[in-house]
């Protein structure tokens, strides 16, 4: 890939629409555009100041294919460093493709997946952190990753990072230099000082990495399994939660024979509910198939909703509510580790007294009604409480970047290295090793490190225009 030629792509999405956006960057994007765009006052672009919109049409040599309004981002005042012309044109698809290929044939070439932004990065207007958040920033489909990616964007956490880094560096110096005095045993670091760095190292790079376990869920959506018995109302429930006839409902039971999956924002969050077959003994091999693929949904599940027809537990005085808590006893056995929302369906039809009897032998029990829509909000704030949003709320720095936590951790391991060193007294040159360690992985985070194999992965996610 030659960072010095001119590129062009589509910035808006493909298919036909009110308008499309070129994006062209490169030292020669303003005499391309220039080439091909006819200003309706006469102006000379290449003339033209920074940050100014100009409407005009383009022009294939006498062949008038659209008028559009050309924006102009001239050297370093642009999103990717260099000269960049934006073209806005009229959505069909067929003028697009005539474009680009008109700038194609007057020296342009198309852009990579992400070469825009990673043109940002190489020319140093911003780091390889803030240019991963872009592509977060793009994908966000709800507010809290939208605010994490807004965040990041912004430079909160490579500044947290940068900062810890040249701290570092810093006191790695100064070891450094005693290391060339070596013979006269002086000590330029202070080590009352250093130890109490290192330990506030340790201390951010500790809150960092359990953000992960935020972060993580934020910007993949918590997976919740709906499981129960057949009929007790699980695909009910999985539509009055979204507010639509998403699954099939009926009175036979084992209606439902897949997994059936859709996603609910709430509270800012992305909950991915999955509606499964109802586990029950049955010899019909298609819906056999269906509750083998419901503890396989429990396994990916982080929390699990076992629906309990709250009717039926009172048909037939203790036994039924006797059953119902040797089923819970198995499920929590078998999957000790997750949440287990416990609901007691069509609470409707159920008197005051059943409910309290209900509540006194399985007291975590939420009780409601998804045919009538009755505690179902409860439902959705409980589901919230597992999540922890102090953080989010507290606009402290989460990570949500499975490469940014596999280099905290390693850095935190090189950090309490030092530390064992620094108590141990061991000689300053081993140290130095393990700080030297701890600063490269600081600086593959924002990008001070860097190589094309990881600069690849990295940008090959984005899409084309950006």
């Amino acid at each position: 890939m030659n960072h010095h030629d001119t590129i062009v792509a589509l910035a808006t999405p493909s298919g036909a629409g009110a308008i499309a956006v070129i994006r062209i960057s490169g030292n020669n994007a303003i005499t391309i555009a220039s080439n091909v765009f006819q200003s309706v006052s006469g102006k000379d672009i290449t003339k033209q100041k920074t940050h100014t919109l100009h409407l005009g049409h383009i022009v294939d040599d006498n062949k008038v294919l659209d008028q559009v309004l050309l924006s102009i981002f001239k050297g370093t005042n642009s999103y990717t460093g260099e000269s960049t012309i934006e073209i806005s044109c009229h959505g069909s698809t067929y003028i697009q493709q005539q474009i680009i290929q008109l700038l194609l044939r007057k020296g342009c070439r198309m852009a990579q997946a992400g070469e825009f932004t990673l043109r940002s990065f190489l020319n140093g207007k911003m780091d390889l952190s803030q240019a991963e958040a872009v592509a977060d920033l793009i994908s966000s489909d709800n507010e809290a990753s939208h605010q994490i990616a807004m965040q990041q964007m912004r430079g909160g956490f490579s500044n947290e990072i940068a900062k810890l880094r040249e701290e570092l560096l810093n006191f790695a110096s100064l070891i450094e230099l005693e290391l060339d005095f070596a013979e006269e045993d002086v000590e330029f670091a202070d080590r009352t000082q250093f130890y109490e760095l290192l330990n506030r190292i340790e201390f951010v790079l500790k809150r960092l990495i359990d953000s992960f376990a935020v972060g993580n869920v934020i910007k993949n959506g918590i997976p919740v399994a709906i499981v129960g018995e057949p009929n007790v109302g699980k695909s009910t429930l999985l539509n009055a939660l979204l507010n639509e006839e998403r699954a099939i409902v009926s009175d036979i039971a084992g209606t439902t024979r897949d997994t059936i999956e859709d996603e609910l924002v709430i509270g800012g969050i992305g909950f991915r509910f999955i509606d499964t077959a109802g586990i029950r003994e049955t010899k019909d091999v298609v819906e056999s198939i269906g509750i083998k693929k419901t503890f396989e949904k429990i396994e990916q599940a982080q929390v699990v909703v076992y629906l309990i027809d709250g009717s039926w537990m009172m048909e037939v005085g203790n036994e039924n509510l006797k059953q119902v808590q040797i089923e819970l006893e198995k499920i929590k056995n078998q999957f000790p580790l997750k949440p287990l929302v416990i609901i007691g369906n069509k609470a409707d039809k159920l008197s005051e007294n059943q409910k309290e009897k209900i509540k006194n032998e399985i007291p975590s029990i939420l009780l409601l009604s998804a045919k009538e829509n009755i505690g179902v909000e409860d439902l959705k704030n409980q589901l919230l409480s597992f999540v922890n949003t102090g953080a989010l709320r507290n606009n402290e720095t989460i990570i949500t970047n499975t490469r940014h936590y596999d280099s905290l951790l390693k850095a935190l391991e090189e950090i309490q290295k030092v530390q064992y060193g620094l108590q141990s007294n061991l000689p300053s040159d081993l140290m130095a090793i393990d700080i030297r360690q701890a600063l490269y992985y600081f600086g593959e985070i924002t990008g001070q490190v860097t190589n094309d194999e990881l600069l690849g992965n990295i940008f090959a996610n984005f899409c084309i225009g950006k």
